[in-house]
């Protein structure tokens, strides 16, 4: 579905408009940790808007990996970010695509009526509110439930891939769980830099990372990306399960290996953390011959818009496997967790 850039007042809070908001608006609400089954669909307050924030009409929101974890609450070292019992902040969602309808007193970069794309507080429902500096225009040429399902997953790949690990025209790049929201994104960067990339996947997404730019395919479940010893410049490992040792037989000597994320591993910690200080004390024991690096994305709009270029010339297309209404938010995250998933699923908010 499209989305509409339909004119609404100028106004900041405060101010008066022809078409005051509405009191309340529709969100998904998770009052505990658990399955789909947790997230409601609630009527609600709108949020509040502090001097910095924006308040945004939400179009469209993607889902995102980290989603899924504040749902289950697992790893549970994240509930002590996030909440002991239940989420300190109720309604779901990060990534967002919208039209502003009021800015906060201290706000320069935004006006209602702007298209905007970011990371926000509750993206699950009808208004989210945002920080300023975490949005960014959306591209002139995307739709809404495009822009929507880059934010989180485009931060994190271009984090991983231009600024960790450096890529560039002729390298050999391997990434695993190409087929990903972060890995579908990650191929596109790598192949838009010039390099030669392989994408491990299931054989039945082969095709579809192909089309993506990738020149060789890996079937993770049959082939050994480290069959070839010392064969990549860099290896952006999206899956979080493989051994360190491997992605250093993998890599060539001053290659870089960009762990992104972590699944599987402990219920404290997921097991990243465990990946990541045996990266460092490996990194160490092979005197800096090969690097084994974290990607944390900022979230921040104007990282946002170095991705702006690759997406308005279409360099970097957005996949999307599927969409949801907003009432079906728990059929979206059952969808997430099938293993099934080529690019990422989005939630249609307006309209729905």
């Amino acid at each position: 579905m499209s989305g509409t850039n339909a004119k609404l007042p100028l106004n900041r809070p405060g101010e008066m408009q022809d078409d005051p908001l509405p009191a309340r608006m529709q969100a998904v609400v998770q009052d505990g940790y658990g399955g789909p089954e947790v997230l409601k669909l609630q009527t609600v307050p709108l949020p509040a808007v502090s001097e910095k924030d924006v308040l945004v009409k939400v179009h469209a929101a993607g889902l995102a990996k980290g989603t899924w974890h504040v749902m289950t609450g697992t790893p549970y070292l994240l509930r002590v970010f996030f909440g002991i019992r239940s989420p300190r902040r109720p309604v779901a969602g990060l990534n967002l695509a919208g039209v502003v309808v009021s800015v906060g007193a201290g706000v320069t970069r935004f006006k209602p009526g702007d298209r905007v794309y970011g990371i926000g507080k509750g993206s699950f429902a009808g208004y989210a509110a945002a920080r300023e500096s975490k949005l960014a225009p959306m591209p002139a040429h995307l739709d809404f439930d495009q822009a929507a399902v880059v934010p989180v997953s485009g931060l994190t790949a271009l984090r991983a891939v231009t600024d960790i690990a450096r890529v560039s025209a002729g390298q050999r790049v391997l990434v695993l769980g190409a087929a990903g929201g972060v890995g579908s994104i990650a191929v596109q960067l790598a192949a838009a830099a010039g390099a030669e990339v392989t994408g491990a996947c299931s054989a039945g997404k082969a095709g579809f990372v192909r089309e993506l730019g990738a020149q060789r395919t890996l079937d993770y479940r049959t082939e050994d990306f480290a069959a070839k010893e010392g064969f990549y410049d860099a290896v952006i490992d999206i899956a979080g399960n493989p051994s360190l040792g491997r992605l250093r037989r993998a890599l060539k000597p001053g290659g870089t290996a960009v762990l992104v994320g972590g699944e599987g591993g402990g219920s404290l910690t997921g097991g990243m953390i465990e990946r990541q200080i045996g990266g460092r004390i490996l990194g160490v024991f092979d005197r800096g011959r090969r690097h084994f690096l974290n990607a944390l994305a900022k979230e921040s709009g104007s990282e946002l818009e170095r991705l702006s270029p690759l997406l308005e010339s279409g360099a970097l297309v957005p996949p999307i496997d599927s969409r949801f209404p907003l009432h079906e938010t728990a059929a979206a995250m059952q969808r997430l967790e099938s293993g099934t998933v080529q690019g990422s699923i989005v939630l249609l908010v307006t309209g729905s």
